[in-house]
């Protein structure tokens, strides 16, 4: 970039903004389902897992080490199977990484629920699906939602590292602006992935105030 070029170019986002835009739908759904089917994998897991300790604590092993491996590692390693540049291929492993974050929370929120709040719900005659749907789900709000934010934050972020094998949406303004060594375009990834981030964790804090409104009173209605 020349030395008297300007750190941002506005004429160039202005006549980019259909083609920004793009991107970020693209990786909107491309962070974000992930985390959705992370999420209903999780929910029968966790259950699982917090009924029976002794399977929760191998399944918490496994998706550890999953979370512990680089994102572009786990990309390469499934191009051979799903194709390079395809959905699958950064999807799988997004998916992976959200459901290690939840599977614990699901577990946590199951737990979380007080013996004597069970036991009145047996007394009044509540069998182990309505329990689980009228009292456990409901008290596991809090935790659930807390999850999903550090997931959808985490699945946003890494998402764009798909951009080296083909499939980043937001990621591509990265590699193109080093190409280049043109700083508009990494600064408006920047600020489109933080502005995409700081919009789903806000839905879901509001989410969790509709859902759960007695954990915002118990804190003091701070978060």
């Amino acid at each position: 970039m020349p030395d008297d070029e300007p750190l941002v170019r506005w004429d160039w986002i202005h006549d980019h903004l259909g083609y920004l835009g793009g991107l970020a739908r693209d990786h909107a759904v491309l962070s974000l389902v992930p985390v959705l089917i992370g999420l209903l994998l999780a929910l029968p897991l966790g259950l699982v897992g917090a009924r029976f300790p002794r399977l929760y604590q191998p399944l918490a092993v496994v998706f550890n080490t999953l979370y512990a491996m680089p994102a572009l590692a786990l990309f390469m390693l499934l191009v051979p199977y799903t194709g390079l540049g395809s959905l699958g291929t950064v999807m799988i492993p997004l998916t992976f990484y959200a459901l290690a974050l939840l599977l614990p929370t699901v577990v946590e929120g199951i737990r979380s629920t007080p013996e004597p709040v069970r036991q009145a719900a047996v007394a009044l005659g509540y069998g182990p699906w309505r329990r689980l749907a009228a009292v456990e789900l409901p008290a596991a709000v809090p935790y659930l939602v807390a999850g999903l934010r550090v997931a959808a934050v985490s699945s946003i972020s890494m998402a764009a590292v798909g951009a080296l094998i083909g499939r980043g949406a937001l990621g591509y303004l990265f590699i193109n602006g080093f190409q280049l060594t043109y700083t508009t375009p990494i600064l408006a990834g920047i600020v489109l992935i933080v502005t995409l981030a700081l919009l789903v964790d806000l839905s879901l804090v509001a989410a969790r105030r509709v859902l759960a409104p007695w954990a915002v009173r118990e804190q003091g209605g701070v978060r």
